[in-house]
C-alpha cells in the first residue's frame, strides 16, 4: 500500500506522527467507452461554452453558480487562504461509546501507520483506547475538506472513519410513516420466529460478488473467442405476498430446511446460549 497523507494524531500534549492509507478498495470491473465498430477509445474535450475553444487543465478553475445564474470563480490561491486548523493533524476531541454513533454517519475508512519515532505513543494510545471499549471522536482535514471522524482499533491498527456532518444526513420523509398500519400479534410472532431461525454469527468470507465473477467470466470467454450463451431459465421475480402469515410461515420452513440440509450455518452465540439460560432459570 502507498500512503496518501502524512500528519499526526494530536492527543492532549502528545503528538503521534502517522501515515494514512486507504483501508478499502472497489473491485468493480472497469470499462472504457469505445467505438462499437473498431474499438477505438472515445475522447472528450474540455470546451468552453462561451468562447467555444478547448481549455487546458492549467486554465481550469472552480466556479460557484449563484441563484441568478452568474458564476463566482475561485482559484487555487483562494482555497489556500482558507483556514484549516487540522491541515496536518488529527485532533482528538473526546472519547465516546461506539454504539452512540449511528453508522449512517460513516463515509470512508483509512488505516493509520506510525512513523518510526511515533511507534511507542501509537501503541500506548491504541492499547488504552482498546481497553476503554470506546472510540475517539476526532477532526481531520483531507483533500481540503474538514470532517469529523472516529478512531478505533482493528487488528492492532488504528482505523480512521471519516464522517458526514449532521446537516448532510437526510431526514426520511415518507408517507407510510404517517399511516396507522396495524400489525397483528400473530404476524409479529411469526416474523420474530423467522429472524430467530435465520440467526447466525456474521462471517464475511461466506459471501462473494456473484455478479462481478460472472462478468469476469464473460470477458474471459470473449478473450478466448468462445461463444457466450445465456443460461436457460432464470429466477422469476417474486410478486407481493397475498397472505402475509402464509408467506412468513413458508419462509420459516424454508429457512429451517436450508439450515438442516447445508449443515454449515452456525447459530449465533446469543442463540446458542439461550437453552442454557432457560435451564438455569428452571433449576432456580
Amino acid at each position: 500500500m502507498r500512503s496518501i497523507w502524512k500528519g499526526a494524531i494530536s492527543f492532549g500534549l502528545v503528538t503521534i506522527p502517522v501515515k494514512l492509507y486507504s483501508a478499502t478498495e472497489q473491485k468493480d470491473v472497469s470499462f472504457h467507452q469505445v467505438h462499437r465498430e473498431d474499438g477505438g477509445r472515445i475522447r472528450y474535450k474540455r470546451v468552453c461554452t462561451v468562447c467555444g475553444e478547448e481549455v487546458a487543465y492549467a486554465d481550469i478553475a472552480k466556479g460557484y453558480e449563484l441563484a441568478t445564474g452568474e458564476i463566482v470563480v475561485l482559484t487555487d490561491e483562494d482555497f489556500e487562504d482558507l483556514p484549516l486548523t487540522t491541515s496536518r493533524r488529527i485532533d482528538v476531541l473526546q472519547f465516546s461509546p461506539a454504539d452512540q454513533i449511528d453508522p449512517i454517519y460513516f463515509a470512508k475508512s483509512y488505516y493509520l501507520e506510525p512513523d518510526a519515532q511515533g511507534a511507542k505513543p501509537y501503541v500506548l494510545l491504541r492499547n488504552a483506547l482498546e481497553a476503554s471499549g470506546q472510540v475517539a471522536v476526532v477532526k481531520v482535514a483531507l483533500r481540503q475538506r474538514e470532517s469529523l471522524a472516529t478512531l478505533r482499533v482493528r487488528d492492532g491498527v488504528f482505523v480512521l472513519e471519516t464522517m458526514l456532518w449532521p446537516d448532510e444526513i437526510r431526514t426520511p420523509d415518507f408517507g407510510f410513516l404517517e399511516e396507522d398500519i396495524e400489525v397483528r400479534a400473530q404476524e409479529l410472532k411469526m416474523a420474530e420466529s423467522l429472524i430467530t431461525t435465520m440467526e447466525g454469527d456474521f462471517d464475511p468470507s461466506e459471501y462473494h460478488d456473484a455478479y462481478r465473477e460472472a462478468l469476469q467470466q464473460v470477458i474471459e470467454a470473449k478473450v478466448a473467442g468462445k461463444e457466450v450463451v445465456a443460461p436457460a431459465g432464470g429466477e422469476e421475480e417474486a410478486g407481493p405476498a397475498v397472505d402475509l402469515m402464509a408467506a412468513l410461515r413458508a419462509s420459516v420452513e424454508a429457512a429451517k430446511k436450508e439450515r438442516s440440509s447445508s449443515g454449515t450455518a452456525k447459530p449465533s452465540k446469543k442463540a446458542a446460549d439461550a437453552p442454557a439460560k432457560k435451564k438455569a432459570r428452571k433449576s432456580a
